[in-house]
């Protein structure tokens, strides 16, 4: 009943406009410590815990954030339930659709965590993984797809990590010594970072760009590879052969800047990887 008062009057409050001091004094101690004790878990949500918020079966408001209902995304349930029987896949839209957060973003955090939501009818694996994220240049990994999926660089003392405030769960991130790499000649870019996966194991992600050549791309086996924006050809091709042994899966989210190219006519409409 406390509870149920409280957010009564909060939401009278705030449909009114009434100042934080005037409620302040319609409440008895208790139930500011409450509304408090709401108010903290509503900022941890907002920052450190969005990923299992994200498509819900009806829409939410949570602080500052909207979580909107997943029959709204027709093309992302698409794009992920293709992933069971595809191994290659695009996402190819306009900008801020949600590519980057809500298709590639998420699925990397499904396949690195093990999390997948009771909806999912794309790809698992059961076991923890090997993958690569991956953007055009050093600086784009970096604020693009690093950001998204880590959140800010934060600093612990002298020691450099990450707040959690990406797509992945803060309390999934590895923060001991050995668990995150910086990459050489690249302020603030993480070379590797393990993630942990309900298994118990550790699934290890590498961040790339393009800019570094397909050299860079050669060697290891990969189970999941995430393309933010479009890749040179050479280098997709040896993104599919990193994947080959693995079984692994590719996504590329991307906006067809550079025209009719070659990546491109990998999915063009009549093959059936295509999410028109």
């Amino acid at each position: 009943m406390l509870l149920e008062r409280i957010l009564e009057i909060a939401n009278i409050a705030a449909q009114e406009g009434i100042s934080l001091e005037q409620l302040h004094s319609q409440l008895d101690d208790d139930a500011i410590d409450t509304l408090l004790e709401l108010q903290a878990v509503e900022r941890e949500i907002e920052q450190f815990d969005k990923f299992k918020h994200l498509f819900p079966d009806e829409t939410q408001h949570i602080g500052e954030f909207s979580f909107w209902a997943r029959h709204l995304y027709a093309k992302h349930m698409e794009f992920f339930r293709l992933g069971k029987d595809i191994r290659s896949r695009c996402f190819m839209a306009a900008n801020r659709v949600g590519k980057t957060f809500s298709a590639g973003g998420y699925e990397m955090t499904c396949h690195l965590t093990g999390l997948y939501p009771k909806w999912w009818e794309g790809r698992r694996f059961k076991h923890p993984i090997r993958a690569w994220a991956c953007g055009k240049s050093n600086e784009t990994t970096r604020d693009i797809v690093q950001t998204t999926l880590l959140g800010d660089i934060k600093y612990n003392g002298a020691r450099k990590g990450v707040d959690g405030s990406g797509v992945i769960p803060r309390s999934k991130i590895g923060v001991d010594q050995g668990q995150l790499t910086w990459k050489q000649g690249v302020a603030d870019l993480i070379d590797t970072i393990k993630i942990k996966h309900v298994s118990g194991g550790w699934s290890k992600l590498g961040f790339k760009s393009y800019q570094q050549g397909r050299g860079s791309f050669e060697g290891t086996a990969q189970h999941v590879v995430w393309d933010d924006e479009e890749p040179p050809m050479e280098i997709y091709g040896e993104q599919v052969i990193r994947t080959a042994t693995t079984k692994g899966i590719i996504m590329i989210t991307f906006t067809p800047l550079q025209g009719m190219s070659d990546v491109v006519q990998q999915f063009l409409p009549d093959d059936e990887d295509v999410i028109g």
